[in-house]
């Protein structure tokens, strides 16, 4: 994916997309960075996962995942369809490859709402397109309240997340970048900061090589110094 052409920015120079994972146990908030993210940049546009899971009462299909049935699931896996999988809590979630790969192609930013099963697999397949960031809750008791907040799981499916949790949070040295949610509002912008400063570097503008020919090139007659 590396090599597809880039759109050009607001400075005219051409630049390179980048794919933007964030992932953190439930409830650490990545979700809701996503969505503020995505409200707030179009530039950015998001990966919808396909999964097998139940839907929330919150959630709406096509916005916030594709739900399929596991034999559709299996039938896309099979014929190389998606980027990554994984299995997470007992269920199947994957990224469907067309769509990444058209962003890409148009020079779009694409963001990914993803654990770490699927992370990893993409570094694998993309990893200089690729922007890593994990977000970490202040406290276990902290994450605890926010998942009962939310109140769209049962009691054991919660204590099934505050478990998996701790494995979770081992892989947060597989990383790029980490921050920690104390803060929504903190957090967000650190997240902001992350990608302006990503969008900038300079093997993701390959626009620079004729944009500097260009002003090494420029006459200096008529220049006051």
């Amino acid at each position: 994916m590396s090599d597809l052409a880039g759109q050009t920015s607001h400075t005219g120079i051409e630049r390179r997309g980048i794919m933007l994972i964030l992932s953190s146990p439930s409830g650490a908030g990545k979700s809701t960075i996503a969505h503020n993210l995505l409200e707030t940049d179009n530039r950015f546009s998001l990966s919808v996962s396909v999964t097998t899971r139940q839907r929330r009462p919150s959630e709406i299909a096509g916005r916030h995942y594709h739900f399929i049935k596991q034999d559709e699931f299996e039938r896309l896996r099979a014929g190389d369809a998606l980027l990554e999988w994984a299995e997470v809590h007992g269920n199947l979630y994957g990224t469907p490859r067309d769509p990444a790969e058209t962003a890409m192609r148009e020079g779009r930013d694409m963001l990914f709402d993803i654990d770490w099963q699927g992370a990893e697999q993409l570094q694998a397949k993309a990893k200089s397109d690729i922007v890593s960031v994990f977000i970490l809750p202040p406290t276990m008791e902290e994450l605890r309240k926010r998942l009962m907040r939310r109140a769209e799981d049962s009691k054991d499916t919660i204590e099934k997340r505050l478990k998996n949790a701790r494995r979770e949070i081992e892989r947060w040295t597989d990383y790029d970048y980490v921050v920690v949610n104390h803060d929504l509002t903190q957090a967000f912008t650190e997240v902001q900061a992350i990608v302006a400063a990503e969008r900038l570097k300079r093997d993701r503008r390959p626009g620079l090589d004729a944009f500097a020919s260009t002003l090494i090139g420029q006459p200096l007659d008529g220049i006051d110094v």
